[in-house]
């Protein structure tokens, strides 16, 4: 099935409608108004009470490209309680560095996380940097301070029953290629299986893509489904490709008649250093250094992993303030509309979680929009 160039401005203002950025609002707040100060890097979820639970970690002043030693960087983990998928949202867990030791590796950093309320209950997946050596070959290319990415995972009936003690590998390093493995997004499958996307960069730290497993319903093993998810672009992403969510396109208006698809949100970038435009070009947002600026993909769910870009010739979520960074993006379907979330720069540089909820009514007249 083709996207007719109707359905694909369609979706693309729906991708544009959610990922508001000028009537966003902030959800929970970095540890300082400055650069290098964030909060993000996860999901929310409805949990069993009806009541919202927002996971994401504090990341503070620190440079990965000069050794973790500049700054604190990733270090906590904290989960939140919301009557309202918009807020307030109260702190009700917090994991320090020291807390998701995992496998007997002392954690350096703390990166993306998420959340999932599956059959077994509420499922904790986080990624963190730990002080593990590269392949002694490629020894060269690791940064003083630096360690390596992987995925670690608990679960608990309830979140205040988490437990790290609990806490076990699920996604080791990989292949130099793929040494790296981060932020993962965990979303559950209508049969009862569960879908996990997460980051993965090379030993040099040149590029990223996005790899997936799958657990089957009543499983406890993830299954590999694809190392390549999204292939990165000609363009403005041209550097990396992180999908950070998947949402299901409502079956409303035209799309009701049509096999089930989903949009898929990633993070990308032009190049992984600052670039000058010269001065008689266009100027144009790149992004740089690691996935800064946002774009939507499109797919049939029934050919999933085919996943292809939207956003061809240049991003879709740019922040209009600071520099311009507008990543994480993530989605949660309610019974009034869609919440999204996503980590936005401040024009004091910092980046808090900010939110845009969306509508039954403003999500059907989208999707019904005729030219």
């Amino acid at each position: 099935m083709e996207l007719s160039a109707m359905d694909r401005q369609k979706l693309v203002n729906l991708g544009q409608a959610l990922v508001n950025q000028e009537r966003a609002q902030p959800l929970v707040m970095p540890q300082q108004p400055d650069s290098g100060f964030w909060f993000g890097g996860g999901n929310v979820i409805q949990d069993a009470d009806g009541s919202f639970l927002l996971i994401g970690r504090y990341r503070n002043s620190g440079d990965s490209r000069t050794g973790v030693g500049a700054g604190e960087r990733g270090l906590e983990l904290a989960i939140f309680r919301s009557g309202s998928p918009m807020g307030p949202y109260e702190k009700v867990r917090s994991f320090s560095k020291a807390d998701l030791t995992c496998g007997g590796e002392p954690v350096v950093s703390i990166e993306g996380a998420a959340l999932a309320r599956t059959e077994k209950g509420l499922e904790v997946f986080v990624s963190t940097e730990k002080a593990s050596l590269y392949p002694e070959r490629l020894k060269e290319f690791q940064k003083p301070g630096a360690g390596v990415w992987s995925i670690d995972h608990m679960v608990a009936s309830v979140v205040e029953e988490l437990n790290p003690v609990h806490l076990r590998p699920l996604i080791p390093p990989g292949p130099p290629e793929r040494l790296h493995a981060k932020d993962p997004v965990a979303l559950p499958d209508a049969d009862g299986g569960l879908t996990l996307i997460y980051c993965t960069h090379p030993f040099a730290w040149s590029s990223s893509g996005t790899a997936v497993l799958r657990r089957k319903p009543g499983g406890d093993t993830f299954d590999p489904v694809s190392d390549d998810l999204l292939k990165r672009g000609p363009v403005w992403d041209i550097a990396a490709a992180r999908v950070t969510d998947r949402l299901r396109v409502p079956a409303v208006g035209g799309f009701s008649e049509r096999p089930a698809q989903s949009l898929y949100f990633y993070d990308s970038c032009e190049c992984l250093r600052p670039l000058e435009d010269h001065s008689t070009a266009v100027k144009r947002p790149r992004g740089y250094s690691c996935e800064e600026i946002g774009g939507l993909a499109w797919g049939l769910d029934e050919a999933f992993p085919a996943v292809r870009s939207l956003s061809v010739e240049a991003p879709l979520f740019v922040s209009p303030m600071g520099t311009g960074c507008s990543r994480y993006v993530s989605t949660l379907v309610t019974a009034e509309g869609i919440l999204a979330t996503w980590q936005q720069s401040q024009d004091d540089l910092s980046q808090p979680l900010v939110g845009h909820f969306l509508g039954n009514d403003e999500i059907a007249e989208i999707l019904r929009w005729m030219r």
